[in-house]
């Protein structure tokens, strides 16, 4: 079977987030899974690609294509990397950009790309059985088979996979640019169309052969008004054909027994020494008072009204009357940066935000911290609350999207981590204090951090999942 992924990114090459990091694991998981399977991944050859990828690359074919009235070129590029075969977009027009996304031309961008995945498979005779798109910026792509190639002998046997990572972000445009800008006849308006505008994510949800999203509880807040951000009666319509599947996390890049960035590597046997040597650290660099039995918590997000960062700052100061420390770490709205910092520079002791990104920094903290909070008021997947206890920090969450298929509350049989319903702010600050009291408890905290640190977040549950979707379009 080929199986050919179509992303706007990918890890080690260009990410942004979930998105890339899902990319540069799952092609590399269902091949280990079925290694008879072809599994290739195309993405736009985008400048921020560094070079020392560049360099390994084979220029492997190039043409030219019609998207609308435009005449452009298109080069196609390859390189194999984790066993997987990569091919790279070339066109410098559409990303040759200081930044991967956000461009006033983003719509058209992505048109080209989508458009020349298609047309790639037709000049080269590679010609998937299966074709898995992510997100709205690879929709056109799953839509452009079932419409502008639709009579193409050529591709009528490839089944479609498309997968939802975050149903916020859609894809959205005016309905006069359909065929200006997107290239598709107005006969093909009503696929696109939903509330008077083009909205490409619907599209690709009317096209594909099948449905997945990140998580399980996920695909079932996605019917509901307060998670689908409009679409809940589009995804009521097409659920049959809707599944959730948990992302998984790269153990090998977030272990703390071979992770260059730390002081002190450990495991679940040496962890007490390795997170003291490591949180002592911490504490010295960060201008805290060094004290290894301090409870530190931790938070690694984006700056976010989704990120449940109003929760945080609204019990803020009364969480640090507590005997604990809090570091947070990340960029987002500007209103949360600046409050954020004002907060945390009134407890200049015992708090610390550091409005940047900065992934050795955050393996530090993941290391270094107790416990690590993530109060989403929603969150597709997540996974940051599964680094968390690769690292022995346990997670608090709330009870929602993937945050609840991964943590076990505290109590419970296999728990690795604490749990709250509600978004109420109180509601998470007394499940923070019960962490805290437990903390104090040695033996107790001890063996919920070693059961967190042996949960199984690897790949592969998740690509024997997908390779069953595979195998069922394909037969």
């Amino acid at each position: 079977m080929k199986i050919m992924y179509v992303a706007s990114e990918a890890a080690p090459f260009a990410a942004s987030g979930g998105l890339g990091d899902v990319m540069g694991a799952l092609p590399a998981a269902v091949k280990k899974t079925d290694k008879e399977s072809e599994i290739s991944v195309i993405l736009p050859l985008y400048s921020v690609i560094e070079d020392e990828y560049r360099e390994k690359m084979k220029k492997v074919s190039e043409f030219n294509f019609y998207l609308s009235w435009r005449f452009v070129y298109c080069g196609i590029y390859q390189l194999k990397h984790n066993n997987v075969q990569y091919f790279f977009v070339d066109n410098e027009y559409y990303f040759k950009r200081k930044f991967i996304y956000g461009d006033f031309d983003d719509g058209e961008r992505f048109a080209y790309f989508s458009c020349a995945v298609i047309e790639f498979m037709l000049h080269s005779g590679n010609i998937p059985d299966i074709l898995h798109a992510n997100d709205w910026q690879s929709a056109l792509s799953v839509i452009y088979l079932k419409t502008k190639y639709k009579d193409n002998e050529s591709l009528q046997n490839i089944k479609t996979v498309f997968t939802i990572h975050n149903i916020e972000y859609q894809g959205k445009y005016g309905m006069n640019i359909l065929g200006d800008v997107f290239s598709l006849d107005d006969k093909y308006k009503s696929i696109l169309e939903f509330n008077g505008e083009i909205n490409l994510l619907k599209g690709a949800i009317v096209c594909a052969d099948k449905l997945t999203t990140v998580s399980p509880t996920y695909a079932k807040e996605l019917k509901e008004s307060y998670f689908a951000f409009g679409l809940e009666n589009i995804i009521n319509m097409y659920s049959d054909k809707m599944c959730g599947i948990i992302n998984g996390i790269d153990e090998k890049y977030f272990s703390p027994s071979n992770s260059e960035e730390l002081l002190k590597s450990y495991n679940s046997v040496t962890y007490k020494k390795g997170k003291a040597e490591n949180k002592l650290a911490l504490q010295k660099d960060m201008g805290l008072e060094q004290n290894e039995r301090i409870p530190l918590i931790a938070m690694v997000t984006r700056l976010t009204k989704a990120k449940g960062i109003e929760l945080v700052l609204h019990v803020l100061d009364e969480l640090l009357c507590e005997n604990v420390q809090f570091v947070i770490l990340g960029t987002g709205e500007r209103e949360y940066e600046d409050i954020l910092s004002d907060v945390c520079g009134r407890y200049e002791k015992k708090a610390r935000a550091i409005i940047k990104f900065d992934r050795a920094l955050s393996k530090r903290l993941y290391a270094s911290s107790d416990i690590f909070l993530m109060p989403s008021k929603s969150e597709p997947c997540g996974l940051a609350q599964m680094v968390a206890c690769r690292y022995g920090s346990l997670p608090v969450v709330r009870a929602v999207g993937g945050l609840y298929d991964t943590i076990i509350p505290h109590g419970e049989e296999n728990s690795n981590g604490f749990v709250f319903e509600n978004f109420n702010a109180h509601e998470m600050l007394f499940k923070i204090k019960e962490a805290i009291s437990l903390y104090e408890n040695e033996k107790e905290w001890s063996a919920l951090v070693k059961r967190a640190m042996k949960s199984d977040f690897t790949w592969k549950p998740s690509a024997e999942k997908y390779m069953d979707i595979y195998r069922e379009l394909n037969s």
